[in-house]
């Protein structure tokens, strides 16, 4: 299994610094990553340090709290879109999702969806805070709104655990059958541990732990 193939090297603090940026592309390059997921201000920088690579530049919308306004999260979308980002990963609505206000959570996705034209959208969930019962709604409100994937955490829940298999494998079993993808992100520091998100049904890792994962 060629574990490089499933990651996206991530580096989503705000504190980013751009010597730390360059790093994470030049590794990218280097351990043949899947793709490099960063903020969207960063995504116009990492188009040009990938160039020429087939390593795919992706970026977050409504990141991290998913609160935002569904025309932001569009427009967001648009422009990273624009700036070049090769795939988009968006927060859904948390809190509406708690209210099962499910008219709103799929016609936030769908309005970011129609913004990434042909680009694919990832829905991420942000599982440690919901239920069973709710991320399998949540998973089924993605397949209807036609994302493309659907994806666990954000990474900045306080005392999170961030992925687990079981909500993996919960996930996986309830998109695949119409076409989704599954990504696993936050808490996957180890080999271990990709392989085990991997065997639960994930397609990609987002993970800052990379290199030594495949090291």
């Amino acid at each position: 299994m060629e574990l490089s193939k499933y990651i996206e090297h991530t580096l989503l603090k705000q504190d980013a610094s751009k010597e730390e940026l360059i790093k994470l592309f030049e590794e990218a390059k280097k351990y043949g990553f899947l793709g490099v997921c960063i903020n969207p201000c960063n995504v116009s920088m990492a188009k040009q340090y990938l160039k020429d690579t087939n390593v795919k530049t992706v970026t977050v919308v409504g990141f991290p709290l998913g609160a935002n306004r569904s025309d932001v999260k569009a427009f967001e979308a648009k422009k990273a879109v624009e700036d070049g980002a090769d795939e988009i990963d968006m927060v859904i609505n948390v809190s509406k999702i708690k209210d099962k206000d499910w008219e709103f959570v799929k016609n936030d996705i769908e309005e970011v969806k129609k913004a990434c034209l042909d680009k694919p959208l990832k829905v991420i969930l942000e599982t440690d805070l919901l239920t069973k019962e709710e991320i399998k709604k949540a998973c089924e409100i993605c397949v209807d709104a036609k994302a493309d994937f659907v994806k666990t955490s954000t990474g900045f829940v306080k005392n999170g655990e961030g992925a687990k298999a079981e909500d993996v494998e919960l996930m996986s079993k309830t998109v695949k059958p119409y076409g989704l993808g599954v990504k696993a992100s936050a808490g996957i520091r180890d080999k271990q541990k990709a392989l085990a998100m991997i065997q639960a049904g994930a397609d990609r890792l987002g993970t800052s732990s990379g290199v030594a994962i495949v090291s």
